[in-house]
Order: structure tokens, then sequence, then C-alpha cells
């Protein structure tokens, strides 16, 4: 959720150094960093520099833009440390007063935080108690307030032991930035369930909640374990535990840059990521087979003798996540024969799940951080099963709390609504199964490499659906201001319809559900009426027969009704012709993999509908890209 960012540099002359005469500061790096953290959603801002043995901050409620016309009205000096912050609000609403950073010890300390500090309550009395006043409703400034009596008590003014003493208090998740007066050039940070990563430079260096914080700069960075306090300086960082003792940071190299986040002429982010399809679908396929079609997932790191003996599988996901595990229950289920569950990641452990050694437990997540995710695969672990993280985010907490992992490759995904990230856990998914299905001897290894042959041509495939799309974003246009669209689907085309409903409610904000196409006759119906908008996803008519009639029946019943059908199917299907107001064909595939192309047409009319709106697509209201409260 929220956006982080942290800065320790030293003067030196730079070309990018903005309107400060060519000299480089902290504000600079913290301003850029947070433009590069706003896809996380938030909705208030602020900074806090330290500058001539004071800490001075500023910080509005609403978009980035309000803050640096605050900035541009109440300048900061030019300074070498500072700390900036993007919010989500959950204690307090979106206001100046509960905006951060929040100051502490008389205004010379300043702290932003993401995450939820459960015993702030708690914690407020106790500094009531001792005469500490607050200014606002948050969580965050009861850290700060409990850090600054630390720091002039306990710690004897050292913010690096404020903090770790401070850890040792707070209860939930948190991330914590702090700065303070009388230690110019020093931030100090904790981490507990909430993502923080430290990128190294030369002569400087940075927090983020993510590397896109710190991209433009540098791609050295160093990943933070769980219940860890890390102190940078512009020419050094210390990683401790919340009691002092040193530990360790995994040092990693981003292998994207600054200009894979920015929207390559693109109207917005969410346009560019369905472009960035193709190239996230094929980078995922890369180099995970030898020539001859044998799978080879180097980061499955689980004894090939404990996978043979799975005997059920849980997929844990939230939102899109979940949709992509529902496609891939089908397929491994059909290639593996292992019965397979996919539940939400938040429901999982409150309903007692039978789990044990022989469980396999497939976590999916873009970010690495879902809340709700991390916790579900904790308690799988603890309950004995083997653990394989999905993610698409090298060095978060999910694949580093997992027993292994399975990274998809589609790059930094700045939009909210996710796009490019879904196809490649899609097909991410699609490996773990074929894998296991080669390691079980389900399938032979020809048909393996069959299969691996037909997902190699789907990046092609969806540029085609890409290259086509222009009476597509015609019809969305065309239907801003309908009030209600509906989506079915059968099979793999289920979840396809759950996700193409979930991307119009997402960012048009536009009531919209998907059905299993056979529940009508059991309720759904009842909705249609005259002129009710519905979107069929239709099977392949070379797949289970009974199936493309049984839905092209479906069709035929909501037409009957006055619904305008709107249907994406297969090149070459033309019984649906006569049933359809608009049809969309996408090439030709084995059914099994059709969702890699039937989901692109639904995220193209999402977009193009929300931003007939007037929408920003990137940013829809009330959500954040990663979820790390639960």
């Amino acid at each position: 959720m929220c956006g982080i960012v942290g800065y320790v540099g030293s003067v030196r002359e730079r070309s990018d150094a903005g309107d400060l005469d060519g000299e480089y500061c902290a504000l600079d790096v913290v301003i850029e960093g947070l433009r590069r953290l706003e896809y996380r959603g938030y909705d208030s801002a602020g900074v806090a520099v330290v500058a001539d043995g004071t800490v001075q901050s500023r910080k509005k409620a609403g978009k980035l833009a309000n803050l640096i016309a605050e900035l541009e009205e109440h300048p900061l000096p030019s300074t070498l440390t500072g700390i900036g912050h993007t919010r989500w609000a959950t204690h307090g609403g979106p206001t100046d007063a509960n905006a951060h950073p929040h100051l502490a010890d008389e205004g010379r300390l300043a702290v932003i935080h993401n995450g939820i500090i459960e015993n702030y309550a708690e914690l407020k009395q106790e500094l009531l108690a001792k005469g500490v006043k607050f200014a606002s409703e948050t969580d965050t400034e009861v850290a700060a307030a409990l850090i600054g009596d630390l720091y002039r008590g306990a710690a004897d003014g050292d913010i690096t032991k404020a903090m770790q003493l401070a850890a040792q208090r707070l209860e939930g998740a948190f991330t914590l930035l702090a700065v303070h007066a009388e230690q110019p050039g020093v931030v100090v940070a904790a981490r507990r369930n909430s993502p923080l990563v430290v990128g190294l430079g030369d002569g400087e260096n940075f927090l983020g909640s993510d590397v896109s914080g710190f991209i433009d700069h540098t791609r050295r960075a160093v990943e933070l374990g769980q219940d860890q306090i890390v102190t940078i300086t512009p020419d050094s960082f210390a990683i401790t535990d919340f009691y002092g003792r040193p530990a360790q940071g995994k040092e990693f190299e981003v292998s994207w840059d600054a200009a894979s986040a920015e929207k390559g002429g693109f109207p917005s982010f969410m346009e560019k990521e369905i472009h960035d399809q193709p190239a996230a679908v094929h980078d995922t396929l890369l180099g995970r087979s030898d020539p001859r079609g044998r799978l080879i997932l180097d980061e499955l790191r689980i004894d090939p003798a404990e996978l043979k003996q799975v005997n059920k599988i849980i997929v844990l996901a939230c939102g899109t996540a979940a949709y992509a595990g529902m496609v891939a229950k089908y397929a491994i289920e059909n290639w593996c024969r292992i019965p397979t569950e996919v539940e939400l990641a938040h429901e999982f452990r409150y309903r007692d799940p039978i789990v044990d050694k022989n469980t396999l437990v497939v976590s999916i997540s873009q970010s690495g951080e879902t809340m709700d995710t991390l916790m579900a695969v904790r308690y799988a672990r603890e309950q004995g099963a083997k653990t394989v993280s999905i993610c698409n985010t090298n060095g978060s907490t999910i694949p580093r709390e997992s027993d292994a992992v399975l990274y998809t490759h589609a790059g930094p995904e700045i939009a909210v609504a996710s796009t490019k990230a879904f196809l490649a856990q899609i097909t991410a998914a699609y490996l773990l199964g074929l894998y296991l299905a080669q390691l079980r001897g389900n399938i032979f290894s020809g048909q393996i490499k069959d299969v691996l042959a037909d997902l190699n041509k789907i990046p092609e495939k969806i540029q085609t659906v890409l290259d086509t799309t222009g009476p597509l974003r015609e019809l969305a246009r065309s239907m801003k201001d309908e009030k209600s669209v509906l989506f079915l689907g059968r099979n793999v085309g289920y979840p396809v319809a759950l996700e193409g409903a979930l991307k119009l409610k997402e960012i048009a904000y536009l009531h919209a559900e998907g059905f299993a196409a056979g529940e009508l006759k059991h309720g759904p119906i009842a909705l249609i009426d005259a002129g009710q908008p519905v979107f069929v996803v239709v099977p392949s008519p070379r797949g289970r027969d009974s199936l493309h009639s049984k839905v092209v029946s479906n069709i035929q019943e909501v037409r009957a009704r006055g619904a305008r059908t709107l249907v994406i199917a297969e090149e070459g299907d033309e019984a649906v012709r006569e049933y359809a107001e608009h049809v969309v064909y996408v090439p030709e595939t084995p059914p099994l993999l059709m969702p890699l192309l039937t989901t692109v047409p639904l995220q193209i009319f999402a977009a193009e509908l929300a931003a007939a709106k007037g929408f920003d697509v990137d940013q829809p209201r009330n959500l954040a890209k990663s979820v790390t409260v639960e």
C-alpha cells in the first residue's frame, strides 16, 4: 500500500538535479521516488528533511501534486537527508493532520510508516499518562511518540537504539522510517511483515517500499529479512535484529531499469502493460525447458521425491491472482490428476483447513507482499505443508518465506489493476502443472513438449489480439453510460468471466458480475432485462462439444430475454455469429490455454470504457497495488 522513500547522500553535482542549481539534494530523490511509487495507491503525501539541526516537513491530503504545490509555496531547504511517504488511510481519514510524516520529541524526530500498529491504543494511553499530546488520529503518531520517548530515555540519544527498543514493543505489521535533527546523515528503519528494501549507491544510500523508489539511481539492492533494523548513512548500511544483534541482508541486482516503469507513449500504465503481455508471457517461459522439451525449473528447490508424494494442492491468492489460481486448477487436475483447491487467502487459516506434509500449497501474489497471502503461507508451513510461491517481485517476503519460488518475469507492473502479471501468473502455473506431471509420469514427455510448443506460440497470438482492437474500443466508448455489465463463462472461461467483471469494477466503478454460465438458470437470469449487456466467453468448438453447445444455448437464453450479447470466441466459430450483437475473435489455441487470449479483450474493454468515463485507470479510487494489511 503506502509508498516509502528514504535517502542520505553527500554533496555533488548532478545534471538531473532539478531546480537546485546543479546541487543534488534529498528532496529531489524523495519526490522522484514517491512519483515512482504512486502506483501503490494513496490518499495523502508528505516529506521531511533534516536541515541545520532541525527537522522540517510538509504534508498534504490528496495527490502528490498537492504536496508539490505546498512545497513551491513553502519550500524546504536543500539538504542531504530526507524521507517521504504516500499514505493509504487506515487509522484516521485522509487529512493533512493524519498524513505522514508525524513528528515527536518536540519536532526533532520525524517518522513515516506502512502497516498497522495493533497495540497502538494501549501504547497511546501509556504515553498520554506521560503528558504526550497527539495531533492526529493515527497509529503512526503513537509509534513516533514511542520512539521519541525512548530516544530521550533508554536509548540515550541513539536513534537506531530507539528504533530497536520501539520495535520490540510494537505489535502488528509495520515498516517504520525515522530521522532525527541531532543525527543528520542517518535514516533508520524497521521492518516486520511489511516491505522494505535498501538501495546501494556511491556516496549515497536509499530505502524504499520497493526498488521503484530508487531505480533511477541504482540497481544494487539489499532485501531485509523479517524483524530487522537497518541504518543507512551516505557511505554505509548496517543491519541488526530488533535486539541489536548483527544480521545480514541479501544483496541482489535489479534486472529492469527506470525506462521499464515509464508509459512508453501509451496514455496510461495500464495500456502499456496490456501491450507488454506478449513479452511477459514470453519471458516467463524463457529458459525453463531444454531442447528435448523437458521442463527445468531451477528455482523449484523442493526434493522431487517429496513432490511425487503430493496428494493435494491448495492454491492461495486474493483478487485477480485468485482467478489465475482457478485457471491453474483446471490445468493441474487435467495434467497431474491431483485434487486441487483454490482458496481465498484471507479465509484459509480461519476455517481449520486440512493440510499435512503431502499437501503442496501454491501461493500467487504479484507483489509478494500481500499480507493475507503471507499469513496463509505461514500457517500452511506450520501445518507441515510444502509451499511454492508464484511471484513477480524478486526479494519480496512471500517467496523468501516459501520453500520454493517460481518467478514470473513480467517486469514492473505499475497500474493498480493487474493485467500482464495475471497472464504471467497463469503461464507460471501452467509450467508448474506440467513440471509436476513430468515428475509423476502422468503424461508422456511428447505431450509436455507439445503443450510447451503451444505455449510458445501464445505471445504472437496475444499480439494478434492487440493489433485488432479497434471495433472493441469503439464498442467500449459507446457503452460508457451503461449501469451494469454481466459476464458468463464455462470451464477455464469461468475465471476469465470473473476477471472481466473485476476489471470493470476496479477501474470503471461499474456494477459487473461474472457467473459460471451453467448457473444462469439457478438465479442470475433474473438480472436479464431489455438491453442488458452480457459478455460471453465461448469455449472452443474443438474442445468438449457439449460445453460449446451449452454456452451457445446460454447465449440464446439471455438474448431471448432482451440481453445485448457480446461474445468472445475462437476464430472459425461461426455458430455464435447469429446470436451475438458483437463478436471478438481470438486465434485458435488449445482449450486449456485459451485464458491467455480471451482475457485480453476484456482488459482492453475495461480500460477503454473507464478512460471514456474520464477516470484514472492507473490509480482507481480506494485501491492499492500491494495490500500489505489484513
